[in-house]
C-alpha cells in the first residue's frame, strides 16, 4: 500500500498504520470513519461513494504533503473507499505519526478535515425515502420557484432554508 489509497475493497487499519510508523514517532493517531445508520434525523441503510479517481488521489497526495511540510516529524496516510458500503463498514482511515501525541492528533484531524473539504469524493445515502446525494443542491432550483414546478425532491438542507 502507498500512503494514499482509493479503492473499492475493504480497508485495513493495520495497512494504514504500517505506512506511518517510524522510529521517531512517539505518538500515532488513527481515525476511522464508518457508515452510521442515520443522518440529519433520517435512517440510512447504505452509502455509496463515487470519486473522480485521478483528481482524488492527486489531491490526497497534496494534502498529505502539506501536512507533513507544516508539522516537523509527521508522517501521514489516508485510505478511502468507493462503492456501496453497509452500516458499520469503514469508509475512510486517516493516520498520523509524530514525535509527540499533540502533533499526531493535530495532523490526523487536519488530514480528515482537508480530505472531506477538498477531495472529489461524493456520497449518496440510501434510506426509507430512497437515495439522495449528500450536500448536493440542484443549481437549477431557486428558493422562489420562479422556474416552474420541480420533478425532483430536495435534500433536507435545501427545504429547511424555505
Amino acid at each position: 500500500m502507498t500512503r494514499v489509497m482509493l479503492r473499492a475493497g475493504e480497508l485495513s487499519a493495520d495497512e494504514v498504520l504500517a505506512q506511518v510508523r517510524h522510529p521517531g514517532a512517539g505518538g500515532i493517531a488513527l481515525f476511522l470513519g464508518t457508515v452510521r445508520d442515520n443522518n440529519d434525523g433520517r435512517a440510512v441503510r447504505l452509502l455509496e461513494y463515487e470519486a473522480y479517481r485521478e483528481m482524488a488521489v492527486t489531491e490526497m497526495e497534496r494534502i498529505v504533503g502539506e501536512i507533513e511540510a507544516a508539522i516537523p516529524g509527521v508522517r501521514c496516510a489516508v485510505a478511502h473507499r468507493t462503492g456501496a458500503l453497509q452500516v458499520g463498514e469503514v469508509a475512510v482511515i486517516c493516520a498520523a505519526a509524530a514525535p509527540h501525541r499533540q502533533e499526531a492528533f493535530a495532523a490526523c484531524r487536519r488530514l480528515i478535515d482537508e480530505v472531506k473539504a477538498r477531495v472529489p469524493i461524493w456520497k449518496r445515502e440510501h434510506g426509507a425515502d430512497g437515495p439522495s446525494w449528500v450536500g448536493w443542491e440542484d443549481a437549477r432550483c431557486t428558493d422562489d420557484h420562479t422556474h416552474g414546478p420541480h420533478d425532483h425532491q430536495h435534500p433536507p438542507s435545501v427545504t429547511e432554508k424555505r
